[in-house]
């Protein structure tokens, strides 16, 4: 074959072309029933909905709401414009401003979707959406105070930490822990879904699932961090280190234990200065671990532990064989 011989017939090429399209036209036209099996399966009780003219809380506000408030916890690390002295207070202000915004309108919809999914009576949704919104800016100077805490226990415990910036730059657990302490302001005040929409964004970026519930002290570090789930009622004391893959759970419900356990003690209890290591499990409202216990890595635990206790695994036995 020669450059310039066309290695098909331009009438076979066009017919190629319409066969085609008539293809993708049948294929289309059966979009149409396809489209109202869809509408018409959206009536049934197995399929869930939120069609409706209220507004609903948004996913994307939600990561915009996490990037403002890393933005007022850590001036300079995760801004959009370079901040410098001269900049600083009106790249603070933009930012606060931006962030009441997001906050008061989400904290109202949060609302607003449990008034309408429970036929609650009105409860100014709107105007608890500014109050609380203020109340979080007003809180941020004391999160960070606690969150500083937290920096300090991961640069103290981690040898691998060349600097404190290196921590608030690239530590999961870090970044779990900070959004974790502004969501857990946001449920004790009452505010539905939004807590949890923030937690659940911190899980899907780190790997690390903390319920906004839960209760958790000062200088408390999370190493590495992938694998770590803290419950709801989870109650943790100051200066705690928990390794990957630590599970914090509820012992085994029954069938229906959603209605009959909702709002119950289910997590443990760790008191101040506990360390526990990868892969340790302790379930249970009951269970109790002592200040100043060690749990080792893999323990499974279900029963309290006094204090200055340690807790480790027997040494496995190992099996050595020859390869020839």
């Amino acid at each position: 074959m020669t450059p310039t011989e066309d290695p098909q017939p331009a009438a076979t090429q066009g017919e190629s072309c319409r066969d085609e399209a008539t293809v993708a036209q049948t294929y289309r036209e059966r979009l149409e029933a396809a489209t109202e099996n869809i509408i018409q399966d959206c009536s049934k009780p197995e399929c869930h909905t939120h069609i409706g003219f209220e507004p609903i809380p948004s996913r994307q506000a939600v990561i915009d709401i996490i990037d403002g408030v890393r933005e007022l916890m850590f001036p300079g690390f995760f801004s959009q414009e370079r901040v410098d002295p001269v900049s600083f207070r009106y790249v603070i202000g933009q930012a606060t401003t931006s962030l009441f915004d997001l906050l008061s309108d989400q904290i109202s919809r949060s609302i607003r979707h449990d008034c309408f999914r429970f036929k609650r009576e009105c409860t100014n949704c709107e105007e608890r959406g500014y109050d609380a919104a203020l109340k979080v800016l007003d809180s941020i100077p004391e999160i960070r105070r606690v969150v500083a805490t937290d920096i300090r226990g991961t640069f103290d415990g981690d040898p691998a930490a060349k600097s404190t910036d290196e921590i608030v730059y690239s530590y999961p657990g870090l970044h779990a822990t900070a959004i974790y302490r502004v969501a857990h302001f946001l449920h004790a005040l009452g505010v539905p879904m939004l807590p949890r929409m923030m937690t659940e964004r911190l899980h899907g970026m780190t790997g690390i699932d903390i319920h906004p519930g839960a209760q958790i002290g000062e200088g408390f570090v999370i190493d590495h961090g992938t694998g770590v789930v803290i419950g709801e009622t989870t109650q943790i004391g100051s200066n705690v280190r928990i390794y990957q893959g630590v599970t914090l759970g509820a012992l085994s419900l029954p069938k229906g234990a959603g209605d009959q356990y909702r709002g119950k003690k289910r997590h443990p209890t760790i008191e101040d200065d506990v360390i526990i290591y990868s892969g340790a499990t302790i379930l249970g409202g009951d269970t109790v671990i002592g200040a100043r216990s060690v749990i080792g890595g893999n323990v499974w635990l279900t029963e309290s532990v006094p204090a200055d206790t340690i807790v480790m695994l027997e040494a496995p036995g190992l099996v050595k064989k020859s390869r020839n």
